[in-house]
């Protein structure tokens, strides 16, 4: 196969031209061309509003060696053309037959249904080893009633919400698939063309920027956890971890809802950045983790229109989309300002898993087709801020914040204008829900409304953030005002607080994925090795792997 870079067409576009382009590109017949497949398309809109899209192809054609001659007898075009070397992956021995009988007590088990965990519990089903899968939340049908009626009603599941369940916290979020995890094996192609074996749309194989949406994400987790039982695994809701029975340095079985115990010598922890109990039990037992680093700060919502007109050029991209941006700064005290799971179109999202204590996210649905945009605005923020005693002292400091955030909207999401907020001045007293406020036709001279999932209360969120955050987030802003127009606007919104970006913990592994506790796999985002729906599901193929290795001996 030939990989060709660049090719530039105009959007918008028809497939067939990509085609076309490739042709001319390598100085052939459209029909010398056998066979195509788009690896990456980003857009160029550098010239707004005239957009282009910028693509990257593989293409077979009958004699390789000499139509890669003649293309690159063009100095200018020895970048464009290069012989493919993409890597496919194989997860080893996909044929459900396991290199030896894996009996009850060799049974790979794994703690969580988020990506990590799914997809190490999918590729393990296909591999033969019938692994049991312990989550602690609802499935994500029901998960969805419990989080629709929290948000309705403010009365919290504490163990079925935005944080937990099947599909885990980034079920109910714009469904972001980019990392910047490097994929020299091709795990990070295999985990998006299981998402489009599952149901997610073929684009997400080459979009730069590929996204589901919450609606499309349950979907798609259904039919995977509902592919794992038919392979012969076994999931079990409801059923939380609580405890760890491990005897001179190894694991001998966990302890389920306090009472059952299920005996297992090879664990994979893909417990959530947000399964803070469950943290505190594992310190208690000896698992040795550290506390580290993640960010701080706000939801900030602007007009979608205002992010269009900057990012395309024009209000209404039609089938580009809503648009969506990404900021960065680093303000004067040092500290890291950028934005964070940018959702375009989307709602802010009362993301709360623990009573008297608040924490928000953004969420999209497929269509991304909401009145504003809204991302994290975050701040840096490392161990020397945490009050008490490390490891597990990042966990304290976001609660101090969602205690403090709970308290400034009396258990609704506290919400202030960015003005108001750099003068100290809270805004309007009334509590409204997000119904009474979506339905608003905003044009460009109307002030932002909060668009919510769950009730939002105007309040004063000078003091929620420590007082060098707060220093930075306005730097911040102000610098995001000069990179996009009216990004710093007085009367955009601010939602707090966010404090799950990342897991404030990492649970310690070695060079095989192993905790000094023989038998425990720490994996994916809350044990601290990911960022992301696809850096926790290729993470969780990396432990899968491992596993496989140990049960195998292979």
């Amino acid at each position: 196969m030939i990989l060709i870079q660049q090719l530039k067409l105009r959007v918008p576009h028809e497939e067939k031209e990509i085609k076309e382009k490739a042709a001319k590109a390598l100085l052939l017949r459209e029909e010398e061309i056998l066979g195509m497949e788009i690896l990456r398309c980003s857009l160029d809109a550098r010239k707004k509003p005239e957009i282009f899209a910028i693509y990257a192809v593989e293409v077979k054609v009958p004699d390789e060696k000499r139509t890669l001659d003649r293309a690159l007898k063009n100095k200018r075009a020895k970048e464009q053309f290069s012989l493919s070397t993409r890597v496919r992956y194989q997860f080893p021995n996909v044929s459900g037959n396991p290199g030896k009988d894996v009996n009850e007590q060799s049974r790979p088990v794994i703690v969580g249904a988020g990506p990590a965990g799914l997809f190490c519990a999918y590729y393990l089903s296909l591999a033969g080893l019938r692994p049991l899968l312990f989550e602690r939340g609802k499935s994500v049908e029901k998960r969805q009633e419990d989080v629709e009626y929290f948000w309705k009603t403010g009365k919290l599941d504490p163990n079925s919400n935005v944080q937990f369940g099947e599909g885990g916290a980034g079920t109910f979020s714009d469904g972001k698939l980019n990392t910047l995890v490097k994929d020299k094996d091709g795990r990070n192609r295999a985990v998006l063309e299981t998402f489009v074996k599952f149901g997610a749309k073929e684009s997400i194989l080459y979009d730069a920027k590929p996204h589901l949406g919450t609606d499309e994400l349950s979907k798609i987790v259904c039919n995977l956890r509902n592919e794992i039982l038919r392979l012969g695994g076994e999931i079990r809701f409801e059923s939380q971890v609580t405890d760890f029975v491990i005897s001179y340095g190894k694991l001998e079985g966990i302890i389920i809802n306090g009472t059952e115990k299920v005996s297992c010598d090879s664990l994979v922890l893909a417990i959530g950045h947000s399964a803070r109990d469950t943290f505190f039990t594992l310190l208690e037992r000896g698992i040795p983790m550290e506390a580290k680093p993640f960010a701080v700060g706000f939801r900030v919502e602007h007009p979608q229109k205002m992010i269009n007109e900057s990012q395309y050029g024009m209000a209404d991209p039609g089938a580009l989309g809503a648009a969506p941006y990404k900021v960065t700064a680093k303000a004067s005290n040092g500290r890291g300002v950028y934005s964070f799971c940018m959702c375009p179109g989307g709602y802010v999202v009362n993301a709360s898993s623990e009573e008297g204590r608040l924490a928000v996210n953004g969420m999209s649905y497929s269509g991304r087709d909401g009145k504003n945009a809204n991302s994290a605005v975050i701040v840096s923020v490392t161990p020397e801020d945490y009050p008490g005693v490390r490891p597990l002292s990042g966990i304290r400091f976001q609660r101090e914040l969602e205690e403090k955030a709970y308290k400034l909207g009396n258990g609704s999401i506290p919400v202030q204008r960015y003005g108001e907020y750099c003068k100290g001045i809270s805004g309007e007293d009334e509590t409204i829900t997000a119904d009474e406020g979506s339905n608003v036709d905003l044009t460009e001279s109307d002030i932002i409304l909060p668009q919510c999932k769950g009730a939002f209360s105007w309040a004063d969120l000078r003091d929620l953030l420590p007082v060098e955050c707060r220093k930075a987030f306005i730097e911040g802003m102000g610098q995001f005002g000069r990179q996009i127009k009216g990004f710093d606007r007085a009367d955009c919104v601010l939602s707090g607080v966010e404090s799950r970006t990342s897991s404030p913990v990492r649970i310690l592994r070695d060079e095989n994925y192993s905790s000094t506790i023989q038998g425990i796999y720490p994996c994916g985002e809350g044990a601290g090795y990911a960022g992301g729906i696809t850096s926790a599901a290729m993470d969780g193929l990396r432990v899968g792997e491992e596993i496989w290795k140990r049960l195998t001996n292979s």
